[in-house]
C-alpha cells in the first residue's frame, strides 16, 4: 500500500471555499473591460453573456476561476475584451449579489438591468399576481374523489 501524502481526501478540497465569504473590495471596470450579464451557461468553461455596451459575447471563463467559482445564467460578471476578436471576451470576475447592488446604486449598471437574486428577491410589479395559482376545494368536492 502507498503512503497517503496528501492532507485528506475529496471532502477536504470542497471545503476550500469557506474562507470566500468574507467581505471584499468592490472592482470597477477598467479600459478593456466591461460589465456584463450571463445569458446562458454553454459548457467547456463557456457562456454567452450580455455586455453593458449591448454587445452579445462568447465568453470564457478562465482558468483560475474554472471549478472553484460557479457561474450560473443571470449573474453579474466583469469580462476582459479582446483587441483582436469583439465578439468573444474573458470572464475576469463574478460578482456577488450584493457586490451587484451596489454596483447598480453607483450608477455603474444601468437601471434596466435585472439583477436575479434568486429566492431572496421579492415579486416584480408584473408577477404581482402570481400567487393566486392555487385551487381551493370544499370538504363535498373532497368526498366525491
Amino acid at each position: 500500500m502507498p503512503k497517503n501524502k496528501g492532507k485528506g481526501g475529496k471532502n477536504r478540497k470542497r471545503g476550500k471555499n469557506e474562507a470566500d465569504d468574507e467581505k471584499r473590495e468592490l472592482v470597477f471596470k477598467e479600459d478593456g473591460q466591461e460589465y456584463a450579464q450571463v445569458l446562458r451557461m454553454l459548457g467547456n468553461g463557456r457562456c454567452e453573456a450580455m455586455c453593458i455596451d449591448g454587445t452579445k459575447r462568447l465568453c470564457h471563463i478562465r482558468g483560475k476561476m474554472h471549478k472553484k467559482v460557479w457561474i450560473a445564467a443571470g449573474d453579474i460578471v466583469l469580462v476582459g475584451l479582446r483587441d483582436y476578436q469583439d465578439d468573444k471576451a474573458d470572464v475576469i470576475l463574478k460578482y456577488m449579489p450584493d457586490e451587484a447592488r451596489l454596483l447598480k446604486a453607483y450608477g455603474e449598471l444601468p437601471e434596466s438591468t435585472r439583477l436575479n437574486e434568486g429566492i431572496a428577491g421579492g415579486l416584480d410589479e408584473e408577477d404581482e399576481g402570481a400567487g393566486d395559482d392555487y385551487i381551493e376545494f370544499e370538504d363535498e368536492d373532497i368526498d366525491k374523489i
